[in-house]
């Protein structure tokens, strides 16, 4: 017996990832490795004497597979912030880790150029606003001949057609040709008036187009955040941040802090079960805790260099624990089966036809029973058909077990292994 048991060790530790050591069976006196033993006869009658097998019920359960991702947390938003318009540092109101609220001010520039040119548009204006003055004035005056010119020629035109004789076509002519002098004059003027409000228009744009770019000289901040570099002084002359300019540098760095993103590569097999808005929890081992986020937004292709997609989980960061560059494991649930039957992995067999177990039916008698298996975990697999709930199955080694075959069913304490896929 010890040498078959000896044997029976060899075969298990270079064919099978669990043996029958993992099966803690205590039956006092049964000498439990010969149920495992190999012998010579390989034919074993119901009628002989029964061995003692390890067993285990199947019951129903929730069964759940994960993938770990690990990723390192970045601000939902961090940008640096530049100047719009050229200037020096007159005031600068943060520092490094002061807390802004979007369009709070920052820093204030001094932009000399644009103070001067403000005041050249207000002379402008001003300038502009008196040529409108005289323009409706001279239009005034231009009205006031022409309505006195034009109630001449209408009396004298109506003397002269209603008494003939009296008035001379002459004088009526010449009435004639003043009012329509003097109304030619309104024309001009009305012109000359729309010319200068036309000017006064133009002026004022100037200015609020100019009043805009030194407004720039405030500069604010675009969110709510937090100030995690400062790059400028008082008195430093920063230039405008366009995309020409190659000296620009800019004022600070501000990083949204109430929310931060975790950038995950999904690998391709797990794609399929990702979709917005599932949970994940979100555990930092350097804070030693566990937030809860969910799948924002993810690209919807696989990148062929490493075969991943990109996706991205929001975590909330109301109370400010997190911290940009924090290391950070995402736990996301790939498929759920809740309230299934199911049974210890190590009770199924399967070959290249058909999955199987053993089944010990109330007479203590082996079953060799076909099984449809559905999801599976570390630990445990789904029967989708082939076993009832309370069923017995054979968990412990089965290489020497025969349909048939008289036993004694022993229940055993699986171990039970709690393990996810982690990349």
């Amino acid at each position: 017996m010890a040498q078959a048991g000896n044997n029976t060790a060899q075969r298990h530790k270079s064919g099978r990832l669990i043996t029958c050591a993992l099966v803690a069976v205590a039956v006092a006196g049964v000498v439990y490795l010969s149920g495992c033993s190999g012998g010579d006869d390989k034919r074993v009658e119901a009628s002989g004497p029964a061995i003692t097998v390890g067993v285990t019920k199947v019951v129903k359960k929730s069964l759940g597979r994960e993938i770990t991702l690990s990723s390192e947390l970045v601000p939902f938003q961090e940008i640096d912030v530049y100047a719009k318009e050229s200037g020096y540092v007159k005031k600068l109101s943060v520092d490094y880790g002061t807390r802004v609220k979007a369009g709070e001010v920052m820093a204030v520039l001094e932009i000399p150029e644009l103070e001067a040119q403000l005041h050249e548009d207000e002379a402008e204006i001003k300038n502009a606003n008196n040529q409108v003055t005289r323009a409706q004035h001279e239009l005034q005056r231009y009205q006031a001949q022409y309505n006195a010119l034009h109630l001449q020629y209408t009396r004298l035109n109506g003397v002269f057609q209603s008494q003939p004789g009296i008035v001379a076509q002459q004088e009526v002519d010449d009435a004639q040709g003043k009012d329509l002098a003097a109304s030619s004059q309104v024309d001009a003027g009305q012109a000359a008036l729309e010319a200068t409000q036309s000017q006064l228009s133009v002026a004022r744009a100037k200015l609020s187009h100019d009043q805009s770019l030194y407004d720039y000289s405030k500069i604010t901040a675009p969110f709510t955040g937090i100030v995690t570099e400062r790059y400028a002084n008082l008195g430093t002359l920063v230039q405008a941040g366009t995309g020409s300019s190659t000296q620009a540098i800019p004022l600070v760095k501000l990083s949204e802090d109430d929310l931060f993103r975790l950038v995950i590569p999904v690998p391709e097999s797990y794609v399929r079960y990702i979709r917005i808005g599932d949970p994940v929890n979100v555990r930092v081992p350097s804070l030693n805790r566990t937030f809860p986020g969910k799948v924002a937004r993810f690209s919807v292709d696989v990148r062929s260099d490493t075969r991943t997609m990109h996706t991205e989980v929001d975590v909330p960061n109301p109370q400010r624990v997190l911290l940009p560059g924090l290391y950070a494991d995402a736990e996301l649930e790939l498929d759920q089966a809740a309230n299934v039957p199911t049974v210890p992995v190590q009770a199924v067999s399967h070959s290249s036809e058909t999955t199987h177990v053993f089944v010990v039916n109330g007479d203590g008698v082996l079953e060799e029973r076909k099984v449809q298996v559905g999801m599976e975990t570390s630990s445990d697999a789904q029967i989708v058909s082939g076993l009832s709930e309370g069923e017995l199955v054979v968990v412990s080694d089965r290489s020497g077990l025969r349909p048939g075959q008289k036993v004694h069913p022993q229940q055993v304490a699986m171990m039970e292994y709690h393990e996810s896929n982690t990349q």
